[in-house]
């Protein structure tokens, strides 16, 4: 039997959200600042309206949604999955009010887009935004790549049993620390420490190339920004095509690169265990899938003749590989480059490494390095029970981290998500299809949005239809909440609609 949803839950469901949507207003203080350094007042303006927004609806969840306990495991996965929809909304106030955006449905697209890391956009004009909007911009990219509910967690929550709920609840499952709080702490600490030396080499090369400080150190921030939370988004329409500069294209490659790896294996790292680097499956799955993938694109570079120096191969085709691996978009090609030039072949090596993906508790999005490796070592094993004796016991692993042994559970989990993101990636491929968009075309932008990747061979567009706009925000949620959370949201929509109430249990 479905039991519905208490009036104490929903009131804690709220409470939660509450938190959330204040840590958002929080961080709209950020590009206020630049803003009013910019004197652009009416982007002053946006924001104020914005974080007025936010402050009032923490204001009423707090007051009208307290109650004495803790979440549990079904409110932690609510609080995460719709906690997201309704930043969507919130942030979405000062990007419509920007007048960038064709509607308010491609604003919420563009912060969705920019929360999940994801890079694809519908913003207009894109050379001409204001400094505070740009900075919204890819503060959305950098803090979506922590998760807001990490924001959350760091600063608005207490350290309890609950905290630790809605923390997994975001597609985390690792604790860098004994304490879920001291974690989210922890991950800011890397991701901030990262930003200061990132954002001082591209700062670096962009004064190099001709950009005056002021705006090198503009450029720098948001380009670490979007490079580092896998994101994308940059402050040029032509992204990092835009700078043509080789040096560039190296910093936020190795920045990318980076920051698609998984927060634990970051702090091994710091704290001196760096064999983990080698051992770690994440790392050997990615290195094996790149290698495998890169095979493919110059099998398809072959075919036409294109790039065919090695510089060639590394700024234009490499590097939107890694980009796209790394789920990170951004890009030294036109959009419509992947179609009209690219190829069949070189297309679907982008796509299929888009499809797999970065790690797990990265800022990257896709099936991911560590459920490629279980699945593989699974179906390794698999393998070795069919030609072993009856009586030999073959058991698989794999070593993230720690060594963890392969069950039914793990591997029935793994395929899940898995399957999954293959059933997304194929509705919005069909979708697009169906609007009479090429299917490579259409396939290659709904797997940049389940992917969380934001690479497009140009269907992502103000004029495409809504629904695909729709189903794409859909897609980069559901994509960046790996999928449970998602289903918990889905189960109580039922359970408050078919649900019987609890008094039904004892009769």
């Amino acid at each position: 039997m479905i039991l519905r949803p208490t009036r104490e839950d929903l009131k804690l469901i709220g409470w939660g959200i509450g938190r959330v949507i204040l840590g958002i207003g929080l961080i709209m203080l950020i590009p206020l600042a630049v803003a009013v350094a910019s004197t652009e007042w009416n982007v002053v303006l946006d924001f104020l309206v914005g974080i007025t927004a936010c402050v009032t609806f923490w204001l009423i969840m707090e007051n009208t949604c307290r109650v004495d306990r803790d979440l549990a495991w079904s409110h932690g996965l609510i609080v995460a999955s719709l906690g997201w929809l309704v930043a969507m909304l919130f942030g979405a106030i000062p990007h419509f009010l920007s007048g960038h955006f064709k509607s308010y449905l491609d604003a919420c697209f563009d912060l969705m887009s920019g929360y999940t890391t994801t890079g694809l956009i519908l913003i207009q004009d894109l050379d001409h935004l204001g400094n505070g909007t740009n900075m919204w911009r890819h503060l959305l990219t950098y803090a979506g790549g922590q998760g807001i509910i990490v924001i959350a967690l760091t600063f608005l929550f207490a350290g309890t049993a609950g905290a630790f709920k809605i923390y997994v609840s975001e597609g985390k499952e690792e604790k860098l620390l004994p304490n879920v709080i001291r974690t989210a702490r922890a991950i800011w600490m890397i991701s901030l420490t990262y930003l200061v030396v990132g954002s001082t080499f591209l700062w670096l090369g962009l004064m190099k190339e001709g950009l005056s400080w002021t705006r090198g150190g503009l450029h720098a921030v948001w380009l670490f920004m979007g490079a580092w939370s896998t994101g994308g988004f940059a402050p040029q329409s032509l992204n990092l095509l835009y700078y043509h500069s080789f040096l560039i294209e190296i910093i936020t490659l190795v920045i990318f690169v980076i920051g698609s790896f998984n927060f634990v294996l970051h702090y091994s790292v710091w704290t001196r265990r760096r064999p983990e680097i080698l051992k770690n499956i994440e790392i050997r799955s990615f290195t094996i899938t790149t290698l495998v993938t890169t095979f493919m694109l110059s099998i398809g570079f072959a075919k036409f003749g294109l790039y065919t120096t090695l510089t060639e191969f590394f700024r234009k085709g490499f590097y939107n590989l890694a980009s796209g691996h790394t789920t990170t978009g951004n890009s030294t090609v036109y959009a419509t480059s992947f179609f009209k030039e690219f190829g069949f072949i070189a297309m679907w090596a982008i796509i299929v490494a888009m499809a797999i993906g970065a790690s797990a508790c990265s800022t990257g999005g896709g099936f991911k390095g560590l459920r490629m490796g279980i699945l593989t070592k699974s179906l390794w094993g698999d393998i070795k029970s069919l030609v072993s004796p009856e009586s030999a016991v073959v058991r698989e692993k794999v070593h993230h981290v720690k060594d963890i042994w392969l069950d039914d559970s793990l591997v029935k989990g793994t395929m899940l998500v898995v399957i999954s993101y293959m059933v997304i990636y194929g509705v919005g491929g069909l979708l697009g299809t169906i609007y009479g968009y090429n299917p490579s075309v259409s396939f290659f932008d709904a797997v940049s949005a389940g992917s969380n990747t934001g690479l497009s061979a140009g269907l992502t567009t103000p004029l495409m239809p809504a629904l695909l706009k729709v189903y794409y925000i859909f897609e980069m949620w559901a994509g960046r909440l790996e999928f449970i959370s998602v289903f918990a949201l889905f189960g109580m929509s039922v359970a408050l609609i078919r649900g019987k109430g609890r008094g039904s249990r004892r009769r």
